[in-house]
């Protein structure tokens, strides 16, 4: 008869190897439920075929596609200015098609960056259920995509297309027509004022296609927004004519943000923010010009809500 001691060094011996291979599907969907999107992509869905299957059979798992935090983490340098080739397109692409496609109609929210107009329609047209679409900084998508995202994802409830250069006031249009209930919009902009802290990164080129039609914008979203409660415009080259309208068909925003508008004035923020019954955070454009960015000598440290300086390049 073995002693205790040896019952438990032959235990081990005793059992049988699991092999993780042989889980269910069911148990292994409930464990892959719980991990990060990270963790997802590259342990599971890399491990072996009866893993990758058992995450390809529950569309849920990839309802929600955010690579933000992964840009979010990223130190600013080589790693940043390698996002604009066109391989890191590529790759951005690839992931965001896999997604709309293993999620099969249950997509809910879409966070990336450096998409591409085909890419960003091949997703929408395969997710009816969208409600959160964030690509700011995506160089490549225009109104083409935007008009496909407004067709084929009427359940939007927030969007962000800040830095996307080449999307108008065009889509603004059709988004708004479209997807009546949205409630978020950011539209931001570069910092043009002092780019300096995007030189090394940011292309130059596109830098200096920073969008003009600030006004335009404003106004087409108080037409087609009446809805929304959170608006976002950093660094718009809006006026008082696109920032007057906004109070006219917005009359439910709680958050207006304008930090950096550099062409509005106190007065006119004021004006408006006072036709905003439902209004709780006004972030306001104050900022800090370099002496260098206008050469203006004495006055190096402007003071936005001062009404005493008029310029050509804004209205303080």
């Amino acid at each position: 008869m073995a002693t205790g001691d040896e019952a438990e060094t032959a235990s081990p011996a005793s059992e049988e190897a699991r092999d993780w291979s042989d889980m269910t599907p069911v148990c292994l969907g409930e464990a892959f439920s719980r991990l990060a999107l990270e963790d997802l992509w590259r342990g599971a869905m890399a491990c072996c075929r009866s893993w990758r299957d058992a995450a390809r059979s529950r569309p849920g798992l990839f309802a929600l596609h955010d690579l933000e935090p992964g840009f979010a983490e990223s130190t600013p340098g080589a790693e940043a200015a390698a996002w604009w080739t066109p391989a890191f397109q590529r790759r951005i692409d690839a992931m965001l098609r896999s997604a709309a496609t293993l999620a099969a109609g249950e997509l809910c929210e879409i966070h990336v960056r450096h998409c591409s107009d085909d890419a960003l329609a091949f997703a929408a047209e395969r997710s009816p259920r969208l409600s959160i679409l964030s690509i700011k900084t995506s160089p490549a998508v225009t109104d083409r995509s935007m008009v496909t995202v407004g067709a084929c994802c009427p359940m939007l409830t927030e969007l962000d297309i800040s830095n996307c250069y080449e999307v108008s006031y065009k889509s603004l249009e059709v988004i708004g027509q479209s997807c009546q209930n949205l409630r978020v919009l950011k539209r931001n902009i570069f910092n043009w004022i002092d780019p300096s802290e995007h030189v090394g990164i940011v292309p130059e080129d596109y830098l200096r296609e920073c969008p003009e039609d600030g006004d335009r914008e404003a106004i087409t979203v108080s037409k087609f927004m009446p809805k929304l409660k959170h608006l976002e415009l950093r660094f718009s080259k809006l006026t008082a004519v696109g920032l007057s309208s906004i109070p006219e068909g917005c009359k439910d925003l709680e958050v207006l943000d304008l930090f950096g508008c550099a062409n509005l004035t106190n007065l006119g923020i004021d004006q408006a923010a006072a036709n905003l019954k439902n209004l709780v955070t006004l972030v306001k454009p104050n900022f800090y010009i370099p002496r260098s960015s206008f050469h203006m000598g004495r006055y190096g440290h402007w003071q936005l809500y001062d009404e005493r300086f008029q310029t050509n390049v804004f209205q303080i």
